[in-house]
């Protein structure tokens, strides 16, 4: 991803709101594919999987995710132990078996922004105070702009939904779509 102040994310994210609060960002050719896909993708949410996996690393995160930080996370491989324990997990195995051609990447977040599962290893390791989580930590779909992903290199655009429990935002799940698959 691009790198961009706090500001300016939160702006981007604001401006990236319509009537479903999906994102304005998107070229006109590709958005009512691109809205029935994220109206599609909110179940996620909701998922007993899903909530169940977020519900217990908020109450106890696992060993890997304690005293983890960015910059920890920057230096390791995807073949280190910690790495494989997120992408090889009950809650990534899941998510591997509900993948189409149309998703670049998926991550899962707990309410700290640290990760919970996912395909393959982001670029960060913690996204609180970014958009992508923040946006959904208030029940709010979050969509970014079509850009060149960092850890995918794939042209896509994010989209950040609640993971909720009770109706409420217990953390995130952001599913990378590739724009390609929507034009």
């Amino acid at each position: 991803m691009k790198a961009h102040g706090y500001g300016s994310l939160l702006v981007a994210a604001v401006m990236a709101c319509s009537s479903l609060g999906l994102s304005q960002n998107l070229p006109p050719e590709i958005k009512a594919k691109a809205e029935a896909k994220i109206t599609e993708l909110k179940a996620w949410g909701s998922d007993p999987q899903v909530v169940n996996a977020v519900l217990a690393y908020n109450a106890s995160s696992p060993s890997e995710a304690q005293g983890m930080t960015n910059e920890k996370w920057k230096g390791l491989s995807v073949l280190d132990p910690a790495v494989r324990s997120f992408s090889k997990n009950p809650l990534a195995e899941y998510l591997k078996s509900k993948k189409d051609e149309s998703i670049s990447e998926i991550f899962v977040s707990g309410r700290d922004g640290g990760k919970v599962a996912f395909l393959s290893k982001p670029s960060y390791w913690n996204h609180k105070g970014k958009p992508k989580h923040e946006v959904p930590m208030t029940g709010k779909v979050y969509v970014g702009p079509i850009e060149v992903d960092e850890s995918s290199g794939q042209q896509q655009f994010q989209v950040g939904l609640p993971v909720l429990a009770g109706g409420k935002p217990v953390g995130s799940i952001v599913i990378g779509l590739r724009a390609a698959n929507f034009r």
